[in-house]
């Protein structure tokens, strides 16, 4: 299982800390349970590949999630 706990920023500007990574129990398939940072600070799940990808906005290429804090 993949280890990327810490706070992280999405490439729209909102801050989320890492829980943990999860198995779901059907597919086996790895997913991300974050917390939001902001507001009244709910969670979140996204598969691990989706996660850590890259995309491309207005033609300019970027993770989805940019590390800033693993502690």
């Amino acid at each position: 299982m993949v280890e990327i706990n810490g706070v992280y920023k999405h490439f729209k500007g909102n801050l989320y800390k890492v829980i943990g990574v999860a198995k779901n129990s059907e597919t086996l398939e790895e997913t991300v349970v974050y917390k939001a940072l902001y507001g009244e600070g709910g969670l979140w799940v996204r598969p691990l590949k989706m996660f850590e990808e890259e995309i491309e906005r207005d033609g300019k290429k970027f993770k989805r999630f940019q590390l800033i804090n693993n502690g």
